[in-house]
């Protein structure tokens, strides 16, 4: 048995283990988090009918993908896909006792532009700021609702607003690594219930949500 190459060859072996995943200018880098959307809603009063009534929105929970697309060493460029379900409630008076009014998907594709601030380590941090457009569909009443004034269409409408994140990227191997990131999105909505009973009722929700999200990467 010949020492010398078993020798060299462990040694590559470690080097190439230990080697970051580094972010390199024209990889592209795609993650796979679970995420938790948690709304910082700020809920204007239902109207007319109901001044000072306000709703809460609940958090909703998903999987995400997301695609990075490293333009320089030290820029990117990363584009989210994920949706999520979250429910509407009555706070306060004849909403809050009834409780859940309404619910929606929310579909809100995010665009940023990052700052990778040492791409050839094992621990890179990053920031991010962007554009985000925030899609409503398939929004329903509940059965709460349509029991107390009938049957019930909703509407919410879309929103553009800005994001920002902050995160970082751990090397679990040569191309695998850990991701660990956080996003303020800027989501704003009006929810329309036309109802039999009480009309055409208005709320205005700033939902502003913190989207927490841990996973997996692979660079290519």
């Amino acid at each position: 048995m010949h020492i010398k190459p078993v020798l060299l060859g462990t040694a590559a072996l470690a080097a190439a283990l230990a080697t970051p995943a580094q972010a390199k200018q024209g990889d592209l880098l795609i993650r796979l988090r679970g995420i938790v959307v948690a709304p910082n809603e700020k809920s204007g009063s239902v109207l007319p009918a109901f001044p000072g009534e306000k709703v809460s929105v609940d958090n909703g929970v998903a999987p995400e993908i997301d695609f990075t697309y490293m333009a320089t060493d030290h820029v990117g460029f990363e584009l989210i896909a994920a949706t999520t379900k979250h429910s509407a409630s009555g706070r306060t008076g004849t909403t809050g006792s009834i409780g859940k009014l309404a619910s929606t998907w929310v579909l809100p594709p995010t665009l940023t532009a990052q700052y990778h601030f040492l791409p050839d380590a094992k621990i890179r941090p990053y920031v991010g700021a962007g554009v985000n457009y925030t899609l409503f569909y398939n929004e329903s009443a509940s059965s709460g609702l349509e029991g107390a004034v009938g049957a019930t269409k909703v509407h919410m409408s879309d929103s553009f607003g800005w994001a920002a994140q902050a995160g970082v990227d751990i090397d679990l191997t040569d191309k695998l690594f850990l991701n660990l990131d956080v996003k303020y999105i800027d989501i704003d909505t009006t929810a329309r219930l036309s109802t039999t009973a009480a009309g055409v009722q208005k709320v205005r929700i700033n939902l502003d949500p913190l989207v927490v999200g841990v996973g997996v990467g692979v660079r290519f």
